[in-house]
């Protein structure tokens, strides 16, 4: 049925925009070091926010793995879960060690984000990925604005205690727990669970020849027959005796790290894309730790208990530039692979300029400007590099 994709999308994107539309997000900060929570300066920098980004770390790859072996939707209401944990414990939670664990719960929430961006992809059909992928990313902005913009309206002009503000964030995360389970169950999956079809003979003949089904698939978005073997029909005698299972990828958690382990090798083989991987990895690193420590900052700066602070405005705002600037870039038309470095390094310099500028001129407004530019120009730089 040509319209099946828009009840599952509907769903995935009625769930993203409840899982980010968080307005106490951008005062988490002001929150923790505050007489509801009552803990110090250096106990939130050094003691808890360093949790979430090991636990992160430490569960991105066992996440992965298990998204793709539950097939995403479990996954996706785990992450609603461990949001209700979150939320739950930084309201009525006291002391250190109760909000390190709540800390680590809330890195169990950003690490299972994969299977909702990834979900999409396993119950549309190919022609609607575009659209699928449109939809489910500006949702999470959209929700991200609007959480960020609420917040600030209740904190500036009615005053509302930051607790209530994690009230609300609560009643979100919840919506869109209970929004998780109406997701249909997907059939298949990267790894674990491909399609088990009909296979024909140049999918067995590429298959056996080691081709990474990922790089089949780009390949066939330039040309479908460049890449195939002219003489498909008399592929290899190991194509004729692979069995079908076997062919769509059907093993277990062994054969899954083999795949793996080739794609990996045959990726990073080629130059050119070690590099953009290098920079994303650095890159992304790089902006979740500024996004994790720039509260602090502001902070240390400026702190909350003593004059009104605009972090949900600054947050809206470099959120809808970045929005802004990464839907421009689809329209900007230059020779991406033969200036794309050029660009890449440019603004990354300029992101470099504007982290340094932040972290040494100690003004609050000069340090929301240049967490502007930071954030929207990496925005826009993600776009660039996918």
């Amino acid at each position: 049925m040509a319209e099946a994709w828009v009840f599952p999308t509907f769903v995935l994107c009625l769930c993203g925009f409840f899982t980010s539309m968080r307005p106490s997000e951008p005062f988490i900060t002001a929150y923790l070091v505050g007489p509801d929570k009552n803990l110090t300066q250096k106990e939130v920098f050094n003691e808890v926010f360093p949790v979430w980004t090991y636990s992160y770390l430490a569960l991105l790859l066992p996440v992965f793995l298990a998204t793709d072996f539950l097939r995403y939707k479990p996954v996706i209401i785990l992450q609603g879960a461990s949001l209700i944990i979150t939320y739950l414990m930084l309201m009525y939670a006291q002391g250190l060690m109760a909000t390190q664990f709540m800390e680590f719960f809330y890195g169990v929430s950003t690490a299972t984000e994969i299977a909702y961006y990834s979900y999409i992809y396993s119950v549309v059909d190919s022609a609607q990925y575009q659209k699928g992928t449109s939809y489910c990313r500006s949702i999470t902005l959209v929700g991200y604005t609007v959480g960020s913009v609420t917040g600030q309206v209740l904190v500036s002009l009615a005053q509302v205690p930051l607790f209530y503000l994690n009230a609300i964030t609560l009643t979100s995360v919840t919506l869109a727990f209970v929004t998780s389970w109406f997701l249909p169950m997907p059939n298949k999956s990267l790894f674990f669970h491909q399609a088990h079809g009909c296979v024909d003979k140049k999918e067995l003949t590429i298959k056996a020849a080691g081709l990474s089904p990922r790089v089949l698939s780009r390949a066939a978005l330039e040309d479908p027959e460049s890449k195939v073997p002219l003489n498909a029909e008399e592929s290899p005698p190991a194509a004729q005796h692979v069995k079908e299972g076997q062919a769509v990828g059907g093993g277990g958690l062994l054969e899954v790290l083999r795949i793996l382990w080739l794609d990996l090798l045959q990726c990073y083989s080629s130059w050119p894309l070690l590099c953009w991987s290098v920079w994303w990895a650095l890159s992304t690193c790089g902006y979740l730790q500024v996004i994790n420590y720039a509260q602090a900052l502001w902070e240390e700066v400026l702190p909350s208990q003593d004059s009104d602070i605009y972090n949900g405005c600054v947050e809206a705002i470099s959120t809808l530039l970045g929005a802004v600037a990464a839907f421009g870039v689809g329209y900007v038309k230059i020779s991406w692979k033969d200036l794309g470095e050029l660009v890449l390094c440019s603004f990354s310099v300029v992101i470099a300029v504007a982290v340094y500028i932040m972290d040494t001129v100690r003004n609050i407004w000069v340090c929301y400007v240049s967490y502007v530019v930071f954030r929207s120009t990496h925005m826009l730089l993600i776009t660039i590099a996918t």
